[in-house]
Order: structure tokens, then sequence, then C-alpha cells
């Protein structure tokens, strides 16, 4: 039997995109009738073509500029626990042939065939945004889905990210099911990092560098290393750990620096981490005049675009940053550049990254071009929902 839910048409011409697989309906493509204007944000309904012609189910917000995000090819599809569960199950199935540990990005939205949710697994701990309407009604299933599939001891809810303003949600943290561990700790690249699931910044730990922290720390092996915009150490300490002489942390967050230090003590190379709090442009050019370089720099700010109007000011920090960055880069050394702003496309910001590095009067040759790793995967009718860019370039 299914479930009673609205059915929704779109306007004609309308269906093209959602056809190819695209995952999203915009406001403007869906005929906003007074009814539709009047179902609960979050609801699930049936999307119908013009002709009347059954198209699939999706979550719908009258409110929201994507207006729909597709669920399932059948329109009558039960969205219940046993639903979150499958496609719970499917995601888990990829993470386990991809990683030896329960340390993952266990869904990344659309990509995992369930749009508007995040969720980070800590091993016994599972962390869990909620960034659209949609998710958010389904929370009380998706707590028993995970529970079924996961057994997890503790579930938290980060339902504290920008974007669920936009679909009309409020912010908030807690713990929605079982004890949290005591002191909980990520173990990457041989390295263990703090982790606080409740105050720390997005689900307390980001994945999506895994694969360019391994990279850049096979490389720093002997180096002294620069780590700028440090945050909590995830580049910088994992580079101690490959067996890096010396490594600098360097960022404006005091708190961040102290989750990094402790990291630098859990890992067991504290003797060869130093922190200092500043501003990354302000360190760096204090650096250029005295003269002090670096085997290793790291430059992984956070997002210099948050909206399009802000691209053309990324691009030119982007810029200066690469500039700056390269002249305290020794002959030989490595620069790593990344950025995680969504506005700012890959091409653009090797050109801008190539540009700053040619400024510097250096030449480069680039060893990587990447982005975030396999539990982060793309919906490939969104491409540019692939946010991270990351160029690691050895400079003569």
């Amino acid at each position: 039997m299914t479930d009673p839910r609205p059915t929704l048409k779109l306007q004609r011409g309308a269906d093209a995109r959602l056809r190819r697989g695209h995952p999203w309906v915009f406001s403007n493509e869906v005929a906003m009738t007074a009814e539709a204007k009047a179902i609960a944000p979050g609801s699930v309904v049936r999307v119908e073509a013009d002709s009347g012609e059954a198209l699939c189910c999706a979550y719908f917000n009258p409110h929201s500029l994507i207006a729909l995000r597709r669920l399932d090819a059948d329109p009558d599809r039960a969205i219940d626990a046993g639903f979150l569960a499958d496609r719970l199950a499917t995601a888990l199935g990829w993470r386990e042939r991809l990683f030896d540990a329960p340390f993952y990005r266990l869904v990344h939205a659309e990509a995992d065939g369930l749009p508007g949710l995040v969720v980070d697994r800590f091993g016994d701990l599972v962390v869990v945004q909620a960034n659209t309407a949609g998710i958010e009604r389904l929370e009380p299933m998706l707590v028993e889905a995970l529970t079924t599939v996961l057994g997890p001891a503790a579930i938290v809810l980060r339902n504290d990210t920008s974007v669920r303003g936009l679909e009309g949600l409020p912010a908030e943290v807690r713990l929605a099911t079982g004890t949290l561990p005591k002191d909980p700790t990520v173990s990457e690249g041989g390295g263990l990092f703090p982790l606080d699931p409740l105050g720390g910044q997005k689900t307390g730990w980001f994945f999506d560098h895994r694969d360019n922290r391994a990279f850049v720390a096979k490389l720093a092996v002997g180096a002294r290393v620069l780590d700028i915009y440090a945050h909590t150490g995830g580049f910088g300490v994992q580079c101690a750990v490959a067996g890096a002489a010396q490594v600098d942390l360097v960022d404006r967050a005091a708190p961040a620096l102290q989750i990094a230090a402790r990291a630098a003590e859990l890992s067991r190379v504290a003797d060869r981490v130093s922190i200092r709090k500043a501003d990354a442009f302000a360190a760096l050019e204090h650096l250029i005049k005295t003269g002090v370089t670096y085997d290793v720099v790291i430059c992984d700010p956070p997002a210099f675009a948050k909206s399009k109007k802000d691209v053309g000011g990324a691009a030119k920090a982007y810029r200066k940053l690469a500039r700056l960055a390269a002249q305290v880069t020794a002959p030989g050394g490595v620069l790593l550049l990344a950025s995680c702003s969504f506005h700012m496309d890959a091409v653009s910001f090797a050109q801008q990254s190539a540009r700053g590095v040619g400024e510097a009067g250096r030449q480069a040759r680039i060893l990587r071009s990447a982005g975030a790793g396999p539990d982060h995967p793309v919906h490939p009718q969104l491409p540019e929902s692939a946010y991270l860019k990351c160029e690691v370039m050895a400079l003569d």
C-alpha cells in the first residue's frame, strides 16, 4: 500500500533535465498552484510532467530555490526507514570496499541518493547533517535506519550549517541517541586527532582531504614544513608523523591550534611541531621579509568565495596566496594550494594558482591535481558539487 502524497506538475518543457537524471527541479519549473504552495516544506510528493506522465518522487519545499530533490524513479516508493536503510546499506558497501577502518564520509548527499544528507562515521560515533527540510522531516526514521545498519554507540545531529537557512530551518546541535565516547579521536595517516562532534567545525573532521594529506606527507620526510591555515593540524601533524624534521603550524584561530597541539602530543611528534597564532597573509609576508623558506608549504584556506558575487575577489586572493607561498618555498620544494570554495571552479583555481606562482618568478611542475576522496562521490549530473580543489607543485 502506497502512502498518500500530493502530486506536483512541472511546467511545460521543464522535465527534460529530470529525465536525464538530474536530481533537482527549480521553483520556476514547478506549476506553483495555491495547492502546491500550501504543501508543508519537506513533504514527499509525486512528480509529473505537464502531460501527466509520472516521473519520480521527491522532497518538496515551496520556499526554496531548489524546490524538488529527486528520491526515487518510482513515484509511489515508500520513503520510510526501510528506504533509508537500503540507501545507507548501499553507501556502506562502497565505503567498506574502499577503506580498511570505519572512518569516512558514509553519505554524501545526492551522490548517495539521499539529497541534503551528510553522514560522517567515526568508528562507533556517527555525525549527521540534515541540510534540507525533506531530511529534517525524516529524522526519526533516519535515526532508526542508522541504528539498524550500523548500530552506533551514539548519533550526533550537527544541524548548524548555513545552508539550512535557505530551507527555512533553524540551527541546532544535539545528541540524538546513545552516549558519546570519552575523548573521541580520529586516526589517520598514523596520527591521532581529537574530535569534538558537538563543538567542532562541520562534523568535527574533514575527511575530504584524506588522500591529499597522505600524498604531501610522503614528500615531507626529513623536510621543514609550513602549514598555513593549519586549523587542527590535519596536514602538518601527518607530515610530522611521516618523518618531517620540523613542522610549523600557523592559524589565527586559537581553539583550533589548541586541538592541533593536542594532536601533536597524541601522535607523539610534539617535539617537532610548533604552533603560531597569526593571520596567514601577514605571516607569509613576514617570512618573505626575513628570508625564511621551507621545503614543503601547505595552504588550505577556508572558502574565499561563499557566493557567486565573491568570485572576483576570491580569484585575486588565491593568486596572492600562491604568489606569497611560492616565495617561501625553497628551491626544489613542494607547494600545496587548495580551495574548498564551491563557486570557484577547478579551471579558474588552477589558473589563479599558476599565475600567482609565475608572479613569484618560480617555475613549477604539477605533481598532483585532485579533489576530494572517494567517500565524497560526485553526482554525474552535478559536476559543480565537486567543490574541493588541490594543486601540488614542485618548484624549481
